[in-house]
């Protein structure tokens, strides 16, 4: 990442659905078929349908009972407008949110990784989430995610607790105060 490099949060609908399609097929190829931070963008049937639920997530009136209010946004680089990551924020916890998930999801493409961007969205994840009234923000990561917990670490997570999760995989639960 060179110093300038700076990014802004989007809304995905100001995207075209080859750049998004773009962003999931650089997933795929890459062997994630699960992407992180995207509220579901690598089981959309397309990206428009995937737009909708998008919409739908965010008004209370339309969201799925199973779910919860949340804004996705892309994260994108200001000198070359490249979306570089994602960030998906939950307003509020379910049940299921509450043991596993928390408020906060983010990814970054693979090929702009270990540049500082993790890092970066997770900040602007915090200061949205405090925008909307979030003291505090849930995160949960594997604990073998190495990078994923080194940026919560370095964003101010504090590890709640740790569980199995399926697979044998240990899931660590940090929060983040939103105000510091």
């Amino acid at each position: 990442m060179m110093e300038e490099d700076q990014i802004f949060l989007a809304d995905p609908g100001e995207f075209t659905g080859r750049e998004i399609e773009k962003y999931r097929e650089e997933h795929f190829v890459a062997g994630e078929f699960e992407i992180h931070g995207s509220a579901l963008l690598g089981q959309a049937p397309s990206y428009i349908e995937w737009l909708d639920q998008l919409k739908k997530n965010a008004d209370e009136a339309t969201v799925d009972p199973s779910w919860v209010i949340s804004s996705t946004f892309f994260a994108v680089r200001e000198r070359d407008h490249r979306i570089i990551g994602m960030l998906d924020i939950r307003h509020t916890l379910n049940d299921f949110l509450r043991e596993y998930g928390g408020h906060v999801g983010y990814g970054v493409r693979p090929s702009e990784r270990r540049k500082g961007y993790a890092a970066k969205i997770l900040e602007q994840g915090i200061a949205y989430s405090r925008l909307i009234g979030r003291e505090r923000i849930m995160l949960a990561c594997y604990s073998d995610n190495l990078p994923s917990k080194k940026t919560i670490l370095h964003c101010g997570g504090i590890l709640e607790r740790t569980f199995e999760y399926e697979h044998d995989k240990t899931v660590e639960v940090y929060w983040i105060d939103t105000k510091l």
